[in-house]
């Protein structure tokens, strides 16, 4: 079955295809009765029952004939908003354009809008699938780096945004990839915290080391001193020993006689307390010679005589100090303000009971009782105070073990400077604030957080260094940029040491402040220099705009012309545009405006050649149709047998007309010349119907409309052309309207009324596809 039957849904015959029938002519239209209106409601129910059947049956072929050959708007606007192939569409849009039935156009054309949308945005929905799987999979198979995981969310979103229309198998591949990244991210996390517990361990270990070196050191510096400690006493021991004798008696003899001093000058306490240190010193003492002996005696019994006597006086006092302690007890003292006063008592006490003599038990142990009693408050307070410096002293052990790790996993190579500046000042304001502490415990930590702070510090010192010696080589550049005859090119040095002076790292405030005024001074010195450099350059900008504007009104006016003076002026446009080029920098603000002047110009310009030259071309294609006419007015006088003499003289003036044109079409020449030789054809009828024929299918290229009496030709001539091309794959661009003009120089003679209105319907045609341009 052809292309043709099935399009019509006809089967095939096994006789031949009749011949197809000619148009009939307008009189011949005429001449036939016009159909019912009984019969049209039944033509029309007829093709609606038709275009049903065919869109039921999924027809594509029969419901687009109806589109194109339909009798009624109603049935080819049904018929083309049942057409959904996007090809059929294109050829249905491309043979209905320029017909009078705007509705089926603007359907067809609508639909296939409609189907390019949904096209495109299927399009770009499979592209973002494919673009996010591709992402997701080359992203599993990268290594881990600063911006993995950040990646690996992005990726996510945008998966997630369009998995929903994503097949299945696709969307188990990039869960799978996506299960691979996150793994990744999860084994870095791993390798990470694994690294920083071995990092710590690797601290603790070599703090526990240092810690076990010093306490081996010190042990062994002790054992050696001790040693030699043990041999310089057993070396002395002897000597002191013998010199302890003799100076025991001398000691004793001395006591003897200060003591007696004391008592002469009425101080009992002192006699008593030299007497007391006699005692000690005959405790290990040999006997001593008579003489001293007698003299000790004597002593003691002036003390006792002298204790007698003062009893009688310190009694009082006594009495008064043992009240005073007694009113202690309970009283609503700040602990330490109490335990200051108990330890004044009690000093007070033991100064009134040296040389007393007496028996002091009794007042002693109630005075003793009451101080007890009075100092309970105290225990409790300084018990917690010795919790708070227990605390303390835990608090800055913690802090050490802080600075110590932070020192051993710090990159020394890269530090962080400002994390090693806070760090450092914030665990020295925690170590202020962790005091008071036990003195003896908290020196050896002072000692170790003080060497510590100091190596820290030492670096960070001379990282201020580097980094001041840094700022001062960029202030030393700055200021040699004032010698510079490029003031913009010294601008942009300036700031260029300023992106430079905000990549040093810290520095110490005050040199901060200081370095900062000095830099500032210098850069704000080209900065100045620049402003008066600025005023001269402006200056050279106005110069160049005025330039510009000189050569964009050449250009326009070159625009303006005409005719071969337009033709001569136009060579020097690349001059002109060269010369602009040229010119150099123009203000900023006018630049933009003053380019697309100059391309302004230039479009108006190149606009212009082409108007002259299509208008030459038209001429051209006038003179053509000229001497088409000519040639027509020849063939005619044959065909009507009018005689040889005015035949000859219709031929005469075509050949003198077509010599004295002197540019001819491409083509045009040779088809008038094969045209007045050719024998013309007597079917004037005929004749008429390829002249209308070539004016539908001029009338079909360029979109304009086709008269009504005509209509039913051009719709016979679409269903034509869509049958071929659905059967050979015509295209449009294969009739263009220069090769219609020569078929229209090859067409037979009509008459001259009949010529001129078909010419002018014809031509334009022509001036509609050269407006639409």
């Amino acid at each position: 079955m052809s292309l043709f039957s099935r399009l019509f849904r006809k089967a095939p015959s096994s006789s031949p295809a009749p011949a197809p029938q000619p148009v009939p002519s307008e009189k011949g239209k005429k001449a036939q009765p016009k159909a019912g209106a009984a019969d049209r409601a039944l033509a029309a129910a007829a093709e609606e029952g038709a275009l049903q059947a065919a869109i039921e049956a999924r027809d594509v072929q029969a419901v687009a004939r109806l589109v194109v050959a339909g009798t009624s708007t109603k049935v080819r606007q049904a018929a083309a908003e049942a057409i959904d192939d996007p090809e059929v569409l294109r050829q249905l849009i491309r043979d209905v354009r320029g017909g009078n039935d705007k509705s089926v156009y603007k359907i067809l054309t609508a639909k296939r809008d409609v189907l390019l949308e949904q096209a495109r945005k299927l399009e770009q929905l499979q592209t973002g699938i494919v673009a996010s799987s591709r992402a997701l999979e080359r992203h599993s198979q990268r290594p881990y780096d600063a911006l993995y995981g950040p990646r690996l969310d992005q990726f996510v979103i945008d998966w997630e945004a369009v998995q929903a229309q994503a097949d299945a198998e696709l969307r188990g591949k990039v869960q799978q990839w996506i299960d691979q990244s996150r793994e990744v991210v999860a084994e870095h996390r791993r390798q990470v915290e694994a690294q920083a517990a071995r990092e710590q361990a690797a601290a603790s270990a070599a703090e526990e080391a240092r810690l076990l070196r010093e306490q081996q050191a010190q042990a062994s510096a002790e054992a050696a001193a001790e040693q030699a400690r043990l041999r310089d006493e057993q070396k002395r021991a002897l000597a002191e020993q013998q010199k302890a004798e003799r100076d025991a008696v001398r000691e004793i003899d001395e006591l003897i006689r200060k003591a007696r001093g004391a008592l002469n000058g009425g101080s009992t306490s002192r006699a008593a307390g030299l007497r007391r240190s006699l005692e000690e010193k005959l405790a290990g003492a040999e006997p001593l010679p008579a003489h001293l002996a007698s003299q000790i005696q004597q002593l003691d019994k002036q003390i006792e005589e002298l204790k007698d006597w003062k009893s009688f006086s310190v009694a009082p006092k006594r009495t008064e100090l043992m009240e005073e302690m007694e009113s202690l007890i309970g009283a609503e003292l700040d602990p330490q303000a109490l335990a200051d006063r108990i330890k004044g008592l009690q000093e007070e006490w033991r100064t009134l009971s040296k040389g007393a003599g007496e028996n002091l038990d009794a007042d002693w142990q109630r005075f003793q009782e009451a101080s007890q009693k009075a100092y309970q408050p105290c225990v409790e307070y300084f018990a917690a105070q010795a919790l708070v410096r227990e605390e303390n002293l835990q608090r800055r052990a913690a802090l050490l073990a802080r600075l110590v790790a932070f020192e051993a996993g710090c990159n020394w190579e890269q530090p962080d400077w400002r994390v090693v500046i806070n760090t450092l000042r914030e665990i020295k304001q925690e170590w202020r604030l962790c005091g008071p502490v036990e003195n003896q415990a908290g020196r050896q930590q002072q000692k170790e957080f003080s060497a510590l702070a100091t190596s820290l510090q030492g670096r960070l010192d001379a990282e201020y260094a580097r980094n001041v010696a840094q700022k001062e080589a960029l202030i030393e550049r700055a200021r040699q940029l004032l010698a510079s005859d490029d003031g913009r090119k010294a601008i942009d040095a300036a700031k260029e040491l300023q992106q430079k002076w905000r990549s040093v790292g810290p520095v110490p405030r005050e040199a901060d402040q200081r370095l900062w005024g000095e830099f500032r001074q210098h850069c704000d010195a080209v900065f100045q220099r620049r402003e008066q450099e600025s005023a001269a350059f402006a200056a050279g900008l106005e110069a160049n705009k005025a330039q510009a504007i000189a050569l964009c009104e050449q250009i326009e006016s070159i625009a303006a012309l005409e005719g071969a003076e337009l033709q001569a002026r136009a060579g020097t446009l690349d001059e002109l545009r060269n010369a602009f080029e040229a010119i150099g920098e123009l203000p900023r603000a006018d630049t933009r405006e003053l380019r697309n002047r100059l391309d302004r110009g230039l479009d108006r310009c190149k606009k212009a050649l082409a108007s002259q030259r299509a208008r030459d071309a038209e001429r051209s294609w006038g003179d053509l149709f000229e001497a088409a006419n000519r040639v027509r007015a020849f063939g005619l006088s044959r065909v009507q047998g009018l005689g040889a003499e005015q035949a000859d003289a219709s031929k005469s003036a075509a050949e003198d007309y077509m010599a004295s044109v002197q540019r001819w079409p491409r083509g045009g020449l040779e088809a008038l010349r094969q045209a007045l030789a050719a024998e013309p054809s007597a079917d004037l009828a005929a004749n008429e119907t390829a002249l209308k024929m070539l004016c539908i299918r001029a009338e079909m290229l360029t979109d304009t409309p086709t008269p009504a009496e005509d209509q039913a030709l051009r719709r016979e001539y679409q269903l034509q052309r869509l049958v071929q091309r659905l059967e050979q794959g015509l295209r449009d661009d294969e009739q263009q309207l220069d090769a219609l003009a020569l078929e229209w120089v090859a067409a037979g003679p009509v008459d001259e009324a009949v010529y001129a209105s078909l010419l002018q319907r014809f031509r334009r045609s022509r001036e509609q596809a050269h407006s639409s341009r």
